[in-house]
């Protein structure tokens, strides 16, 4: 794919700015994908670059930290279904909750699931309306939010969360510190298929297909458990290994030397997959490539070498029993 010239800004509003590699690396960029506002519809076209160094993928030319908002609406999806009502919970129609709530118990992806420890103090980055706030606070955490979007931070303070309205840098440094962050982050472009109540009605007369998604449903829990079950090992070349074969298993393919793993996955995507600092991952790959466990091809597919870990064949096993 060839650079396309993207520096006009689509809009007045919206102040574009070329970005370098946060990493600092200078070994030149390849041009993944332009893409446009899908959600809205909202004018631009924004490229997704690659670096040619650490493989870390990012949008330049990109909104300024200051008009990116442009393109977060009052009305943009996140900011409405984590709205919550006087009865605490969110402003859904009476039916998507009925639906939502059914999809969940059959297809409980464990997206909300935290590391078991007692309430303490919590930061939500990117807290939108306030819906997961509200739901820590009924479980006895201190809540706090960030939220880029004045609306949506206000829908949230109307229910009593602090939140800082602005980026992440913008904030004051907390007294005392948190006990737990979190956030959610979009690690590849993707779509989706909505399994909605219109679904529901239309494959009745074929209910073999209700009962494949409902198989693959329990997998996706299944993989979740064991993922769940490698976050808790302390050390991150632990996590790192059995990630990764984890993976292979469903994506990995043999090869004369070795089971190629072959995603694109970088130091700083790996890092946000096993809740690490990247120069952690990248010295925790080097050991690991040192004992001749993994190794890198020149595409960016990782090579593993040897056994599956005991351990992983340990969690794959009480994640099928429980």
């Amino acid at each position: 794919m060839k650079h396309v010239d993207l520096s006009a800004a689509p809009d007045p509003r919206v102040t574009l700015e070329h970005v370098n590699c946060p990493l600092g690396c200078d070994d030149g960029d390849v041009p993944v994908l332009t893409g446009r506002d899908r959600i809205s519809n909202l004018p631009g076209q924004f490229q997704v670059l690659r670096c040619g160094g650490c493989g870390l993928l990012r949008t330049s030319p990109r909104p300024s930290p200051q008009t990116i908002g442009f393109y977060y609406p009052e009305d943009y999806g996140p900011y409405v279904d984590t709205r919550i009502s006087s009865a605490g919970r969110g402003c859904l129609p009476a039916l998507r909750q009925r639906m939502v709530a059914l999809g969940q118990r059959l297809f409980d992806t464990k997206a909300h699931a935290i590391p078991a420890m007692p309430a303490g103090r919590m930061l939500e980055i990117g807290c939108a309306s306030g819906s997961y706030l509200n739901k820590m606070a009924s479980e006895g955490w201190e809540v706090e939010g960030i939220e880029f979007s004045a609306a949506a931070a206000a829908a949230a303070r109307a229910q009593g969360f602090a939140v800082h309205v602005g980026p992440v840098e913008t904030a004051d440094r907390p007294n005392g510190g948190y006990d737990l962050v979190v956030g959610w982050m979009v690690l590849e472009p993707t779509r989706l298929a909505v399994l909605d109540h219109g679904l529901v009605v239309r494959i009745v007369p074929w209910p073999q297909l209700g009962l494949e998604l409902f198989n693959r449903g329990t997998r996706r829990a299944h993989h979740l458990a064991v993922a769940l079950a490698i976050a808790h090992h302390n050390r991150v070349e632990d996590r790192l290994l059995l990630t990764l074969w984890h993976l292979a298993e469903r994506w990995g393919k043999v090869t004369p030397d070795g089971i190629l793993v072959p995603l694109p996955l970088s130091h700083e995507r790996l890092a946000s997959i096993v809740g690490a600092h990247r120069p952690s991952v990248t010295t925790a790959l080097g050991a690991l490539n040192k004992a001749g466990k993994l190794s890198r091809r020149d595409d960016g597919g990782w090579l593993l070498h040897g056994e599956p870990p005991e351990k992983l064949r340990h969690h794959k096993l009480a994640a099928a029993l429980s």
